[in-house]
């Protein structure tokens, strides 16, 4: 069977001549002529110049010779290999240099099973958002196996539109007691009703997240891998079941199950010998170097220094505690998460904490008092050189319960999210059709400002880096809140959906919650997009209700005290958040009257200081340094004024 390769060198005059011989193959624009994408075995829409893909099966070989031939500039170029008399009638104007090298190709079987339907159907059940992601993950990856992904939530489908599929991902979590989530219940349900159609020819395959601590693990999951293998679907890779850190088994799922599916061909038969063409395909390729190549990539490893590494330890059966210190000689470039990969793998095999990739969010950990996901981070970057000696201290994230050691519960955070809804409700939008199909449009100051909110590495680096949520559990959180608001500020998010959103980050245990927004940025770059929209958020919060509460009084006394005396005053910013009771407590104690007329040792010249003297109620001398200067556990003072804001 002979290989057909065709590219467009440079040169071309867009006279519409290829494209008038052979349509199917040329399409000339303003610019240039390209190789259509329906033509091509890589589905690309180009000059084909680069890494040069193959024509499909079927085409006429011929006609696409005259099409060449009819160029009145011969940018045309066409090269048929695989030997035959088709390749010695070939009569392109290929010079040696233009030549393409042979590559290796597997059988005629393995080339005709990508030809035809490429479709794959992506279906995702989700109550968080974590079987969303997964779904969107396998959109984004299905071109590498030669797949046409179509990715929906299960409310976005009919049952009777699966027959239309011969290959079908399904992402699904389980809620309460083995529960479908809300978006899965209506589909579930017509799955179970008469008229469910016959799946037979179809190819399938299940993921399923749950948790270990319910009863009806992945009960969801399980429940549809039996249904679609009832109405007569093939199970092409077994269904994995996933506890709460499920990346690394998802990854590996979605992986096999894609270039399993890649391997069924358009007419619904599987070929085996595919898949491995596949993943490699998908891997970028064989990893040996060019030929006659002169040049090998260097291993980088930095120089080697001298840690003192004390790591926390925490034994949940004693409920001992503490830090074991070990002294380590590595090179600088090694990650903190390869550090403890080498401590437990030499010095103690107790030692516990999340492994991964550098990119798990769960491996969160902080070093230094920094919070950091630790395959990121090098050692160089972050130990402490003090006269020579380098201290690398290695403590569990900050807002979550220590299980042992390093690993931390991340519970409280998955709860609030769950219970945040925050899945997608979409609205139509506005729409362009390109080559590959119609896509939404949105401009770009939208798209970069909902990226750079949603862009940080980890949820739970997030959520820790809140100086709340260590001391208010009933707090959602940053992350969550985080994730809200851009959802909010979407564009394609329905007003219910954008309501639900703005009810959730708008109530007691919302953005008004937080403390001190300063703390996002104190884990750096990552954080500072998320920062920013958890300002904006809490703006709207006080804007919406009319700055009542203990948040919107604090603010309004804020500027009230500013023009009042000129600068601010703590105490009497706290009288006044006290309430009438408590200003007029404050009033009987002379406290309130000398804030008021500038008597204070918050920040005024040194003659008001020396004025107080002259009005000697017990608080004399004893007004807190809460203004220009830096408070401990500023935190732990507004959950004081919240009390009081209760009470009265």
């Amino acid at each position: 069977m002979s290989e057909v390769v065709v590219w467009i060198a440079d040169g071309c005059i867009t006279c519409d001549a290829c494209e008038e011989e052979y349509p199917e193959v040329f399409k000339v624009t303003d610019d240039t002529c390209y190789i259509t994408a329906d033509s091509r075995t890589d589905g690309g829409f180009d000059t084909n110049e680069g890494a040069k893909s193959s024509l499909k099966s079927g085409l006429d070989l011929e006609a696409i010779q005259d099409a060449a031939g009819g160029c009145p500039v011969d940018v045309i170029m066409v090269e048929v290999g695989g030997g035959g008399d088709a390749a010695e009638e070939a009569e392109a104007e290929v010079s040696t240099s233009d030549a393409v090298e042979p590559v290796e190709t597997a059988p005629a079987v393995i080339e005709a099973s990508i030809d035809g339907d490429r479709s794959l159907l992506v279906l995702s059940g989700s109550q968080s958002g974590n079987s969303e992601g997964i779904a969107a993950k396998i959109g984004k990856l299905a071109g590498n196996y030669s797949l046409e992904a179509t990715v929906k939530g299960m409310d976005e489908i009919q049952i009777g539109d699966l027959s239309g599929y011969q290959r079908i991902l399904v992402i699904c979590s389980t809620w309460g007691e083995g529960e479908m989530p809300d978006n899965a219940e209506d589909l579930w349900n017509a799955a179970n009703a008469d008229g469910a159609p016959s799946l037979s020819g179809s190819h399938f395959s299940v993921c399923s997240l749950g948790d270990t601590a319910y009863e009806f693990f992945c009960q969801s999951g399980i429940d549809w891998d039996g249904w679609f293998e009832k109405v007569g679907a093939n199970r092409i890779t077994p269904r994995v079941d996933c506890d709460v850190d499920y990346d690394a088994m998802a990854d590996a799922w979605l992986s096999n199950a894609l270039a399993h599916m890649g391997s069924v061909d358009g007419d619904g038969n599987f070929n085996e010998e595919m898949v491995a063409v596949l993943k490699e395909k998908a891997a970028g390729g064989s990893k040996k170097a060019a030929a006659g190549s002169a040049f090998d990539i260097p291993e980088l490893v930095g120089e080697e220094i001298q840690v003192n590494a004390r790591v926390f330890r925490y034994d949940p059966k004693s409920g001992q505690s503490g830090h074991d210190i070990w002294r380590c000689a590595v090179p600088g470039s090694v990650s903190v998460l390869e550090l403890l990969r080498l401590l437990k793998a030499t010095e103690d095999g107790t030692l516990t904490f999340r492994d991964g990739n550098a990119d798990d969010p769960t491996t969160a950990i902080s070093a230094n008092g920094r919070n950091i996901l630790p395959g990121r981070v090098a050692i160089s970057e972050i130990v402490r050189d003090k006269d020579g000696e380098c201290s690398l201290r290695i403590d569990p994230l900050s807002g979550f319960d220590v299980i042992r050691d390093l690993a931390v519960d991340h519970t409280d955070y998955q709860i609030h999210l769950a219970n945040s809804k925050p899945w997608m409700h979409a609205t139509t939008r506005e729409g362009t059709k390109v080559s590959q199909g119609i896509i939404g449009t949105m401009d770009a100051v939208t798209a970069e400002m909902l990226h750079t909110a949603s862009d940080f590495p980890s949820c739970q680096l997030l959520h820790a880096s809140s100086d709340t949520v260590p001391h208010n559990r009933s707090y959602i959180g940053p992350a969550v809140i985080a994730r809200l608001w851009a959802r909010y500020n979407d564009p394609r998010t329905s007003q219910k959906g954008k309501d639900g959103y703005l009810a959730t980050i708008e109530s007691e245990n919302g953005i008004k919650a937080e403390a001190d927004l300063t703390s996002m940025y104190k884990s750096g770059r990552a954080s500072s997009g998320a920062g920013a929209s958890l300002l904006e958020a809490k703006r709207r919060t006080l804007q919406d209700g009319g700055f009542t509460g203990r948040h919107g009084k604090h603010v309004w006394w804020f500027s009230e005290t500013v023009k009042l005396s000129g600068r601010l005053n703590e105490t009497v910013l706290a009288g006044a958040t006290l309430g009438p009771f408590g200003m007029a407590k404050n009033a009987i104690s002379g406290v309130l009257p000398r804030m008021l007329l500038g008597f204070t040792r918050t920040g005024g010249p040194m003659i008001r200081d020396l004025q107080a003297l002259a009005v000697p109620p017990a608080s004399v001398g004893k007004m807190p340094k809460m203004i220009n200067s830096s408070v401990d556990d500023h935190h732990e003072v507004v959950a004081i004024f919240n009390k009081f804001d209760r009470r009265f």
